[in-house]
């Protein structure tokens, strides 16, 4: 009988191990980082919401500073930042920083994801003057004819090479409607018209190179209360990205009114295999 007994009770613990073994899962591999690229008239801090959201749920997450100098530098700066990032990589861009993204990303194998929130996804030869001029519904000018925006305050700034660049910035009483659809407090959007950074004039006229959303599978979320990029030309160029799309009843920055919906879209974007 002691026999008996000792050889089920072998028999059940070979069992159980192989049970055990068969159960077992490798863990799971690790996310990806996300990387906030953001646009003009902002800095990285209007990613606050995101990041903690996406952190929270275990996303490495970095926000880089956009130059906000020109096109082509400001890509090649992103995609010298990019290449100090090990791993997979879902890359996400608002406004100007969606051209960024644009140009930045190809080429580079380890991003697997391109999100635009609200953003220029230009083709080759495009510049984002170009897109906005395209569509109607913008509240940057209420001018068509005058040679700037008249929502824009132009500052002259002396370049590296001794000449005359120009910085464009939104006027402060403007910046409530243009930005944010007056979806925020006066005396928010008072804070955020004092801190935001400039674009030069040269980035917004300067065409943009080979679009990385012809070979890596693309996000674009359209806010439906744009008053910066009109909601039909975001439409238009999610279409012609054949982006994943998402609307939402929001302004230009969305990130800052509804950080949620930001969050989301990028977690469905990193989760595709």
């Amino acid at each position: 009988m002691a026999t008996a007994a000792a050889s089920l009770a072998l028999a059940a613990g070979a069992s159980t191990t192989a049970f055990a073994a068969q159960t077992h899962h490798a863990p799971p591999a690790p996310k990806p980082t996300v990387v906030l690229v953001h646009g003009a008239w902002a800095d990285s801090s209007s990613w606050s919401g995101v990041v903690k959201r996406l952190q929270a749920d275990g996303y490495p997450v970095t926000a880089p500073a956009n130059p906000l100098r020109g096109l082509g530098s400001d890509s090649s700066y992103l995609a010298d930042y990019l290449r100090t990032i090990k791993g997979p990589i879902v890359l996400v861009g608002h406004s100007y920083g969606g051209a960024v993204i644009t140009d930045a990303a190809t080429g580079n194998s380890q991003v697997k994801a391109l999100v635009y929130v609200a953003a220029f996804a230009p083709d080759k030869g495009e510049s984002t003057a170009d897109l906005v001029g395209r569509f109607p519904g913008s509240h940057l000018s209420d001018d068509p004819g005058a040679p700037l925006p008249t929502a824009l305050n132009p500052v002259p700034f002396t370049q590296a090479d001794g000449s005359t660049g120009t910085d464009l910035y939104i006027k402060a009483g403007k910046y409530r409607d243009v930005f944010l659809s007056n979806r925020v407090s006066p005396a928010q959007a008072a804070e955020l018209a004092a801190t935001q950074r400039p674009v030069s004039a040269q980035a917004v006229g300067e065409p943009s190179g080979t679009p990385a959303w012809k070979t890596i599978p693309s996000w674009y979320l359209v806010a439906d209360d744009d008053h910066t990029i009109p909601p039909a030309a975001e439409r238009a160029m999610a279409a012609r990205a054949h982006a994943h799309t998402v609307e939402v009843d929001g302004p230009h920055a969305l990130a800052v009114t509804d950080p949620y919906a930001v969050t989301r879209l990028v977690e469905q974007a990193a989760a595709t295999r």
